[in-house]
C-alpha cells in the first residue's frame, strides 16, 4: 500500500517529493511562454503572380491547373482559390490535423512542380507557404522617416535584419513597404515617336550589353583562366553609352532616348507609422522559443542599433507580442492568486494543520502538471494556465476527502501512523474511482480532431496531469504529512468551524433528507421534471465557435471603389487615421496601402496585395471588456461615412480561423448569373437583422482597357507574335532587361519602362512602336483598337467550381448563428436556377462540424466513466444512483448560461463535460460510504442518513474550493472562460444542493426493490421503511 510504504520509508519519498517540486520550478522556468498555442495546420498556400494577366486567364492557366493536381491527394478536405489581376492564391487544406504536416507540404509541392512547364512562360513567381501559428510577429517595428532617400533606408532596414536574424531563436525577418532600389532606364515617348524607335529595342540594347554569359576558360601554360565576357554592368555611363540603331539606320546610344538613373521599382505598397513614412520590418520566431525571453534579447540589439541610425531615421515599436503575453500571464497569475485565497478560504472547516496539510497537495501537484506539459512539447499559454486555473478547484479534492477522514479516525482514538493508513485505505476505492472519472471526461477530447483539438488540447492535458498528480499525492504524501502534522488531543467534534458547520447539518439538512426519504418517489420525479425543464432554454442560448479574442489590437480594412488609384486608396486610409486619432486610448496606427498588415494574430494571415486595398493595425495600451465594444461602436458610425470605400473593423477570433462569422457560398459555371445571385445573398444580408458590414466581392465591375489588337492585320505587317504585347507590358509596367552590381557588390535590376505617371493617359498608346521582323517600326495604334470593358474583379473558386462568398459581420451582442438562421431562412424561399447552388460556410459551418466531432467523444468519456462506476459497484444499480446527479448539474450550467447572457460555444460544452466528471466523483463518495455502512451491518435507512451527514462536509468543501477556484475566471477570465466556469460553478451550486437529497432518494428506492426482492425470495418478512 503506497500510504503504508511512504509512513515507512519517509526519508526517500521526502527526497522524491522534493525533486518533483524542483523539476516543477526548473520547468517553470525553461516552458516557451506565449499568448496562444502553437500547434501545426495542414495546410499550404500557393502564391502565383503574373503581372499584365487579368483575373479569368490567372484562374484558367495557373489556378485550375494546380486545382486539378492537388485534388488527386490524399486526406484533402478543401481546395479554394482566388485570383485577381495579376496573381492568384491557392489554399489547399488537408482533413487530418494530427497528420504529417511536412508531408503533406512536400507533396503539394511535388504534385505543383510537376505542371510548371505547363503554367505560362511569363509566371514570376510561385511560391509555398506553410501554415504556421508562430508566423505570427514577436515583434513588429517601424524605421520613420520623412527625408530618407529610400536607398538610406533599405541599408539601414536591411542592417536590422542581419542583426535580427543571428538570433538562433528568430525563424524570418522581412521587410515591408519598402520599393525596391533599381537602375531605372527611362526612355522618352516623344524622341522614340520622332526616330520612330521600338522601344523594345532598347531592352533587347540593355540585354545584350548586360548579359551576364560565362566566356569560357582557356589555358596560359600550366594555368588555367577564366575568360570574363561582360556580365552585369558596374556603371551607369555604360549602360547610357550603349549603342542602338534606329530604324533610319543612323546610329544613336540609349542615353540619347532615354534617362539613366537610380529609381525605384514603381511602389504598389505603401507603410506609414502614426501618419509618418515609414518601412515595416517584423519577426517571427521559430517553435518551442519563449517569446518573453526572445523579447529581451532583441531589444538589447535594437537598442544598439538606435545608436548607429542617423538623426533623421527613427526606430519605433509598433507591435510587442510579449507585452500580450506578460498581460495575459499577470492576468490568470491574479486570478491562480485569488483561487488559491479562495480555496484556502474553504478549508478553514478542516482546521489550521489539516488546511495546510491539503495546501500542501496544490503547488505539488501544479508542479507535476507544469512538468508533464513541458515534457511534451506544449508551451505555456492562456489555455494551459486556464487548464490549471480550473483544475485548482479539483486537485485538493482527494486531499481534502482523504485528510477529513484521517482526522475523523483520529477523532475515534486512533494513533496517528493507525488512523492515517486505515483511513486513506478507507477511502482510497472511493478516490480513486471518482479521480478516474473526472480523468476519462477529460481523455476523449484529447482526440478532438480539427483545429479546435489543436488549439484546446493544452488545456485538457494542464487538467489531466494535475488531477492524476493529486491523486497520487493525496494516496501518499498527504498521509504521511497527516501523520507527523494532526493532533491527536482535538476536540473529538473538530474546530469551532467544523462544530459550527456540523450543527447546521444537524440542525436543517438531518429534518429535510428525513422528510426527503419520506416521499423518494415524489423527490426525485420533482428534481427530474425541474432540471429536464432547463432544457427547453437550449435553443435561446444560441451557437458559437469561440469568442472574440481580448486582445489590445484590432484591424481596419479599406476596400477603395474598383478601379482606384493607390493614391486614391492612400488618402482614404489617411482619412481613417485621422478618425482613429480621435481615440486616445489608440497609441499605433501602422497604416499599409496597397496591401494588409503583417501577420501578428496566430490565425489571420496578411491580405493579397491589392491597389484599391489598405489597413490600419490599431494598437492600444490595453483592451478593456466594457469600453472596448464601445469605442467600436463610436468608430464604426463615424468610418460608415467615409464616401467611396468599403470601411470596417475587424476583431481578432480565438480558435480556429473563419473567413468571417457570416458566409454565404454560391457556384455556378457562369460568372454573370453569379454575379446576379451573389447580389441576391447580399440583399438578403443587408436585411437581417444583426449582420452588418456585408461583403460581395463581384458587386462591382471593374473597368479595363481592352486593346482590341486586331491579329490578322499584325501578321500581314509582318509583326512577330507576342510583340504587341511585349511593348504594352514594357509600356505600362517596364521589363527587366539585366542587372545592375554596385561597389559593394549588391546586385540592382535595370528596368526600361516610360516614365511613372499617376495617370497614364490612353494617348500613350500612340506614341508606341513595334518592330516588324525586318526590324521595320510600326506604330502600335495601326494595329490596335482600345475600348473600355467591364471585367470582374476576382474569381474565387470552391472544390474545383466557381463560388463567389458573400460575407457579413454581426453586431455587438449578436450570436453568430441566431443572424446566420435569420438569414437562411430568408435564402430558403428563393428559387436558384439549375447549375446553381447556394450553401453555408464561416462560422455556422464550423460549428458543425465541431460540434459533431463532439458527440462521439462524449459519448465515449460517458460510457468510459460508466464502466468505472460498474467496475468499483459491480452492479448497474448502484451505477445508475451515482449517474443519475448528472441532470442536477446541468439543470445549473444551463442557467448559468442563461442568466450570463452566453451561447453555446465550444468553452461552453467543456464546461459541461467536466461539470458531469466533477458531480459524479462528489457522487461516488455519498453512494460508496453508504455501501461500507450497510456492509458493516447498518439499517438501510440509517446507512443512507448517517452517509449523508458525514459525507456531507467533504463534498461541500471539496465543491466550494471547485467554485472558489474558478470564480476568477467567471468575473475576469473574458468571453473564452467565462461560459466555462459559469457553467461548472452553476451547475455544482445547483448539484450540490439537490443531489444531497435526490442521490439518497435515487438511492432509497434502488435498493429498498434489492431489499424487497431478496426476502421475497427468502420468504421473510418485507422491510418497513
Amino acid at each position: 500500500m503506497l500510504a503504508r510504504f511512504v509512513i515507512s520509508r519517509w526519508q526517500l519519498s521526502s527526497v522524491l517529493f522534493i525533486l518533483l517540486a524542483l523539476l516543477g520550478i526548473t520547468a517553470l522556468s525553461d516552458i516557451p511562454k506565449a499568448v496562444d498555442p502553437h500547434f501545426p495546420i495542414p495546410a499550404v498556400n500557393i502564391i502565383a503572380i503574373q503581372p499584365g494577366a487579368d483575373a479569368q486567364e490567372m484562374e484558367e492557366t495557373v489556378a485550375k491547373p494546380i486545382e486539378d493536381v492537388v485534388q488527386s491527394l490524399d486526406d484533402i478536405a478543401e481546395v479554394r482559390s482566388t485570383s485577381t489581376d495579376g496573381g492568384t492564391v491557392i489554399r489547399v487544406e488537408f482533413s487530418q490535423w494530427s497528420g504529417d504536416v511536412d508531408g503533406y507540404f512536400d507533396d503539394v509541392v511535388r504534385e505543383v512542380s510537376a505542371i510548371r512547364d505547363q503554367m505560362p512562360a511569363e509566371l514570376q513567381k510561385l511560391e509555398f507557404r506553410k501554415i504556421r501559428t508562430t508566423e505570427a510577429a514577436v515583434m513588429q517595428v517601424a524605421l520613420v522617416s520623412e527625408t530618407a532617400s529610400w536607398r538610406r533606408m533599405e541599408k539601414y532596414a536591411e542592417d536590422m535584419v542581419d542583426v535580427f536574424m543571428r538570433n538562433p531563436g528568430v525563424r524570418e525577418s522581412r521587410i515591408f513597404g519598402l520599393p525596391q532600389p533599381e537602375v531605372s532606364v527611362e526612355v522618352m515617348p516623344d524622341r522614340l515617336s520622332e526616330l520612330r524607335v521600338p522601344a523594345s529595342a532598347i531592352a533587347d540594347a540593355v540585354r545584350q550589353g548586360g548579359a551576364d554569359l560565362p566566356g569560357g576558360a582557356v589555358q596560359s601554360g600550366e594555368r588555367r583562366l577564366n575568360v570574363e565576357a561582360g556580365g552585369a554592368f558596374r556603371d551607369l555611363d555604360a549602360i547610357r553609352g550603349l549603342p542602338l540603331r534606329a530604324s533610319s539606320g543612323s546610329l544613336l546610344t540609349v542615353g540619347d532616348v532615354a534617362d539613366v538613373g537610380w529609381g525605384a521599382v514603381e511602389q504598389l505598397y505603401r507603410t506609414r507609422h502614426n501618419g509618418q513614412r515609414a518601412v515595416f520590418l517584423n519577426v517571427t520566431q521559430k517553435d518551442a522559443v519563449d517569446v518573453t525571453r526572445l523579447k529581451k534579447e532583441l531589444d538589447i540589439v535594437m537598442d544598439q542599433q538606435r545608436l548607429v541610425l542617423p538623426p533623421d531615421i527613427k526606430l519605433v515599436m509598433q507591435f510587442d507580442q510579449s507585452r500580450d503575453v506578460k498581460r495575459r500571464l499577470n492576468e490568470l497569475t491574479r486570478d491562480f492568486s485569488i483561487a488559491i485565497a479562495l480555496v484556502i478560504f474553504t478549508l478553514l472547516p478542516l482546521g489550521l494543520r489539516s488546511s495546510g496539510i491539503v495546501m500542501i497537495s496544490i503547488p505539488l501537484s501544479l508542479a507535476s502538471g507544469l512538468l508533464v506539459l513541458y515534457a511534451m512539447g506544449y508551451n505555456l499559454s492562456q489555455l494551459s494556465i486556464a487548464g490549471f486555473i480550473v483544475s485548482l478547484g479539483l486537485l485538493v479534492d482527494d486531499s481534502i476527502v482523504v485528510t477529513e477522514n484521517i482526522a475523523r479516525h483520529l477523532r475515534m482514538g486512533k494513533t496517528r501512523a493507525q488512523a492515517a493508513i486505515e483511513a486513506s485505505l478507507e477511502i482510497r476505492a472511493a478516490v480513486i474511482g471518482s479521480t478516474a472519472v473526472l480523468v476519462l471526461a477529460f481523455v476523449p477530447l484529447l482526440f478532438l480532431p480539427s483545429g479546435a483539438g489543436s488549439y484546446t488540447r493544452s488545456f485538457f492535458i494542464a487538467i489531466i496531469a494535475t488531477v492524476i498528480s493529486s491523486l497520487v499525492i493525496s494516496l501518499s504524501l498527504i498521509p504521511f504529512l497527516a501523520s507527523r502534522m494532526l493532533r491527536r488531543d482535538e476536540n473529538p467534534e473538530g474546530n469551532r468551524a467544523l462544530r459550527w458547520v456540523n450543527d447546521k447539518i444537524q440542525r436543517f439538512y438531518r429534518p429535510f433528507l428525513h422528510i426527503a426519504l419520506g416521499a423518494p418517489v415524489k423527490t426525485v420525479a420533482l428534481a427530474m421534471v425541474l432540471c429536464l425543464s432547463a432544457f427547453a432554454l437550449i435553443p435561446s442560448l444560441g451557437f458559437s465557435l469561440f469568442p472574440f479574442a481580448d486582445a489590445p489590437y484590432f484591424r481596419v480594412s479599406v476596400e477603395a471603389e474598383q478601379g482606384s488609384s493607390l493614391d486614391r486608396t492612400d488618402r482614404i486610409v489617411a482619412e481613417v487615421t485621422k478618425i482613429l486619432e480621435t481615440e486616445p486610448s489608440i497609441k499605433v496606427r501602422a497604416e499599409n496601402i496597397g496591401n494588409g498588415n503583417p501577420q501578428v494574430f496566430y490565425n489571420v494571415g496578411p491580405k493579397a496585395e491589392r491597389i484599391n486595398y489598405g489597413e490600419v493595425l490599431a494598437v492600444l495600451d490595453e483592451w478593456d471588456t466594457r469600453e472596448g465594444p464601445e469605442m467600436i461602436d463610436r468608430l464604426r458610425k463615424q468610418l460608415d461615412q467615409i464616401a467611396g470605400a468599403r470601411v470596417k473593423i475587424e476583431l481578432f477570433q480565438n480558435g480556429t480561423p473563419v473567413e468571417a462569422p457570416i458566409v454565404i457560398r454560391v457556384a455556378g459555371p457562369e460568372l454573370d448569373k453569379l454575379k446576379q445571385l451573389s447580389g441576391t445573398i447580399a440583399d438578403v444580408l443587408r436585411k437581417t437583422p444583426g449582420a452588418r458590414d456585408i461583403v460581395n466581392p463581384v458587386e462591382t465591375d471593374k473597368i479595363d482597357l481592352d486593346i482590341g489588337l486586331n491579329e490578322k492585320k499584325a501578321a500581314l505587317l509582318n509583326i512577330p507574335s507576342g510583340e504587341p504585347r511585349r511593348a504594352i507590358r514594357l509600356a505600362i509596367s517596364g521589363e527587366r532587361a539585366a542587372s545592375f552590381r554596385d561597389q559593394e557588390g549588391d546586385n540592382y535590376p535595370v528596368t526600361v519602362r516610360f516614365p511613372f505617371e499617376d495617370n497614364l493617359p490612353i494617348s500613350v498608346l500612340e506614341k508606341i512602336y513595334v518592330a516588324t521582323r525586318t526590324g521595320d517600326p510600326v506604330p502600335l495604334a495601326q494595329i490596335t483598337d482600345p475600348k473600355l470593358t467591364n471585367v470582374t474583379p476576382q474569381i474565387q473558386r470552391y472544390q474545383l467550381q466557381r463560388t463567389v462568398l458573400v460575407t457579413a459581420q454581426v453586431d455587438f451582442g449578436e450570436i453568430p448563428s441566431t443572424v446566420n438562421d435569420r438569414a437562411v431562412e430568408q435564402l430558403q424561399g428563393i428559387k436558384f436556377p439549375e447549375g446553381y447552388e447556394w450553401s453555408v460556410g464561416g462560422e455556422a459551418e464550423k460549428i458543425g462540424e465541431t460540434f459533431g466531432n463532439f458527440g462521439p467523444l462524449i459519448l465515449t468519456a460517458f460510457m468510459l466513466m460508466f464502466a468505472v462506476l460498474v467496475a468499483e459497484f459491480r452492479r448497474f444499480r448502484e451505477t445508475i444512483v451515482v449517474a443519475g446527479v448528472v441532470p442536477l448539474g446541468t439543470f445549473g450550467g444551463i442557467l448559468a448560461l442563461f442568466f450570463t447572457g452566453n451561447s453555446l460555444s465550444v468553452m461552453a460544452l467543456i464546461g459541461f463535460i467536466a461539470l458531469i466528471g466533477i458531480e459524479i466523483k462528489n457522487s461516488i463518495l455519498l453512494v460508496d460510504f453508504t455501501a461500507q455502512l450497510r456492509d458493516q451491518g447498518m439499517e438501510l435507512r440509517d446507512a443512507i442518513e448517517r452517509a449523508g451527514e458525514v459525507r456531507f462536509l467533504p463534498v461541500l468543501l471539496t465543491s466550494i474550493t471547485a467554485i472558489g477556484g474558478l470564480t476568477p475566471l467567471a468575473l475576469w477570465g473574458g468571453a473564452l472562460y467565462a461560459p466555462l466556469a459559469s457553467i461548472i460553478i452553476g451547475g455544482l451550486i445547483s448539484s450540490t444542493l439537490l443531489s444531497r437529497v435526490v442521490t439518497p432518494a435515487m438511492y432509497l428506492l434502488v435498493a429498498r426493490r434489492d431489499e424487497e426482492k431478496k426476502n421475497a425470495n427468502s420468504g421473510g418478512d418485507a422491510v418497513t421503511v
